[in-house]
């Protein structure tokens, strides 16, 4: 597909910093929403840690659901790093500049997480969809080596996936406009500033949408493939203890997709809806997910619930 001229021709920006928003019409009250943003991502951050030292240290959660669990960790891990520094500015210090270079390293990191997080969970559903096809065959289809592989691979090519996007950025052209709508740099936030030729605009959007959607299809289908397995178990019990072990991870996918679904759906459907409502949702994805897929795997896995339990009383006596 040929693009347009002014595609390739490298334009400087013409603005020097972008400038990023909090909540607005709360600005006098940044400061006391700083607070459980900073026990948010420290209970993210500590969270996440100790369930990647637990599957690391215990050999009896060396298993394929646990390093795919492992996986997820790391991604929140990313989503939050790469976010915090920012949003503590905004709220804390009431610093809302940001250059273009690092807006866009930052979108660069907070997709290249949510891509891999995406890819994460599709891979613990293929994991689920193994595990109640063929429980027998389980451990010798998910080898250690094949789950590692599993987890390069998700990552290199959530890696690929939005390696683009920053060049195509410093490509554009911004017309001297500089108020982004959020708290940090998301992609379709960004280019709304762009005026260089909206096909680049249109393709690149579409591109990072369907990474997102395409994850998803996925997963909905590992799950129909599930239902028609369970719906063929006769006693009533059995299916609800096979579905029982699908939980945590149906739980994790409609945390992670939820907010990014709903913002999606603000940009594109509802251009006219109160700031203050798509600042929320996009805080809700970067804040959300990280703290709650630790609660739901905590308390849905009884392995990991009973080494933490083992350990607190460990450090009691």
């Amino acid at each position: 597909m040929i693009l347009s001229h002014s595609f390739f021709n490298t334009s400087e920006v013409e603005t020097s910093t972008f400038f990023l928003i909090g909540i607005p019409g709360m600005e006098h009250a940044h400061i006391w929403v700083s607070l459980p943003i900073c026990l948010r991502y420290l209970l993210a951050i500590l969270g996440n840690c100790t369930i990647l030292f637990f599957i690391k240290t215990e050999t009896s959660l060396h298993e394929p659901m646990y390093y795919f669990l492992s996986m997820l960790p790391f991604s929140d891990l990313g989503l939050s790093i790469s976010s915090l520094p920012t949003m503590l500015r905004i709220f804390l210090f009431n610093a809302t500049g940001i250059s273009p270079d690092a807006c866009f390293a930052q979108e660069f990191f907070v997709h290249g997480f949510s891509a891999m997080e995406s890819s994460v969970l599709f891979s613990m559903s293929i994991d689920r969809l193994i595990a109640i096809y063929s429980p027998l065959r389980y451990t010798s289809i998910l080898t250690s080596a094949r789950v590692i592989k599993i987890g390069l691979v998700s990552a290199i090519k959530s890696i690929l996936l939005v390696f683009p996007v920053p060049f195509i950025l410093q490509r554009l052209k911004f017309c001297k406009k500089n108020l982004l709508s959020h708290s940090y740099c998301l992609y379709q936030d960004v280019m709304k500033l762009a005026c260089s030729d909206n096909r680049v605009k249109v393709i690149c959007g579409l591109f990072v949408a369907l990474t997102s959607v395409l994850y998803l299809v996925c997963i909905s289908v590992s799950y129909v493939r599930i239902l028609k397995i369970v719906l063929r178990i006769a006693s009533h019990k059995g299916r609800l203890k096979v579905l029982n072990t699908c939980i945590s991870h149906i739980c994790a996918v409609f945390i992670f997709y939820v907010p990014i679904v709903t913002l999606a759906a603000l940009h594109r459907f509802a251009k006219n809806a109160f700031p203050v409502v798509k600042v929320i949702i996009a805080d809700i994805f970067l804040l959300f997910p990280p703290p709650m897929n630790i609660i739901v795997y905590s308390v849905k896995s009884q392995q990991i619930r009973n080494r933490i339990q083992a350990k607190l009383c460990e450090k009691q006596g």
